[in-house]
């Protein structure tokens, strides 16, 4: 089986006419914009794996998958993008739906987004989004501590983000924004190999003694929060009991600056402690995993 790491969470996987691509996301350059996995890539790719809707890890998804005519596996709250825009050949999953494509099988893995945020010019703009459950969705105003506009409507609440300029004088309260959409995680069967590959999320008590031959697994939640940080990613190895581990979602630049740093030698020694193969891989290198 061979893999390929393009930074973040994507990721090509080729085993027999199999050829599997995982996160097909949306790099950036200083403010430029580009596929995490190059187009030169995308030919002959056969599935398409997306783990949740953020900008990263969704970005390129719809163009790869009506360029290649490729089966496309996402979350329920995100597959209406994949509707909307034409996409054929779209399964949904749901934690632990089941999809036999006799050579690819796929379990849905639970998985739970953590929350974000970000600040640039010391608060002269701040973000914050995080995951949450109620009813009647709202979106809000505020001037300094004085709401100046409120709208309330009937359905779910899924999200909440929060938007503040010049250090709070005006601030954006809404539920239900684009961040973290159809969070989910895949167990993938090529042949007799299983793959693990868990997008972004906490640590999940349920991953439990799931023993995949390969774990795909993110390690960058110091500074952004929104994943595992390095101990904790240690903590799901030892839960999962896979048999080789690679790591991800670390060390990725925006804006000039490591927004996703991780110990990667430190997270690589706490695995080989509990036994496990751990295998670090660079942004564009390919191995061979038996």
């Amino acid at each position: 089986m061979k893999i390929r790491y393009y930074g973040l969470n994507a990721f090509i996987i080729e085993k027999g006419k199999a050829k599997i691509a995982i996160d097909p996301g949306t790099g950036l350059f200083l403010i430029k914009p580009y596929s995490l996995i190059p187009k030169s890539e995308w030919e002959g790719v056969t599935h398409i794996f997306v783990t949740h809707g953020d900008f990263d890890h969704f970005g390129y998804a719809i163009s790869m998958a009506k360029k290649t005519g490729a089966k496309v596996f996402c979350g329920e709250e995100l597959s209406e993008e994949f509707y909307k825009k034409g996409v054929e050949n779209l399964y949904v999953i749901g934690v632990d739906d089941f999809v036999d494509l006799g050579e690819v099988k796929v379990r849905g893995v639970k998985t739970k987004h953590g929350p974000f945020k970000i600040s640039l010019g010391w608060g002269v703009f701040e973000m914050k989004a995080y995951l949450t459950e109620g009813d009647h969705p709202k979106r809000e105003i505020f001037l300094f501590s004085k709401r100046i506009y409120k709208k309330e409507e009937a359905g779910e609440v899924k999200n909440h983000g929060t938007i503040r300029f010049l250090f709070g004088l005006l601030r954006m309260e809404k539920d239900n924004i684009n961040f973290a959409k159809g969070s989910i995680g895949f167990e993938i069967k090529v042949g007799e190999r299983s793959v693990i590959n868990l997008g972004d999320t906490l640590l999940q008590e349920e991953w439990k003694g799931m023993s995949p031959d390969l774990l795909m697994i993110p390690i960058g939640g110091i500074l952004l929060r929104n994943t595992m940080n390095e101990s904790k990613s240690v903590e799901a190895v030892r839960l999962m009991q896979p048999k080789k581990v690679i790591p991800c979602h670390y060390d990725y630049f925006m804006w000039g600056k490591n927004m996703i740093p991780a110990d990667s030698k430190g997270f690589k020694k706490g695995v080989e402690d509990l036994g496990v193969e751990c295998i670090l891989m660079k942004s564009k290198e390919e191995r061979e995993i038996n």
